[in-house]
């Protein structure tokens, strides 16, 4: 059975930092994705990332300021977020898929395609 599970988040003030992790469980994935959703608003992508870390793409929202990696040998991704806005405030999801990420690709920032979510991680940004 697959899980993920996410932890990491929390409150902090603006300008500081937290960093996210997402443990998978069950079977390793190629494409891994972070999505967040504000209340009352639709969820958004975050970040992706291939199997061998070589391709990333991030929202425009979050470029420069925040990191995905992932370590495979503990089928694990993270993400740091620094430079943190309250406009970053959210509940941050971790998902996964088996299609590989490549460049060019133009799925990535889609929730349908992912095939496995977790529970999602609060951060609250306060100003």
């Amino acid at each position: 059975q697959v899980q993920l599970v996410e932890s990491g988040g929390g409150l902090v003030q603006a300008g500081g930092s937290l960093r996210l992790s997402c443990a998978a469980s069950g079977r390793p994935f190629s494409t891994m994705g972070w999505f967040r959703q504000a209340p009352g608003k639709e969820r958004e992508f975050v970040a992706a990332i291939s199997w061998s870390g070589g391709t990333t793409y991030y929202a425009d929202s979050v470029k420069g300021r925040f990191t995905i990696s992932r370590d495979n040998a503990k089928n694990t991704v993270y993400l740091q977020m620094n430079s943190l806005k309250p406009e970053d405030t959210a509940v941050y999801y971790c998902a996964a898929v088996r299609t590989p990420l490549v460049g060019g690709a133009t799925w990535y920032w889609r929730p349908l395609p992912y095939e496995y979510w977790g529970q999602g991680t609060q951060v609250t940004v306060s100003s």
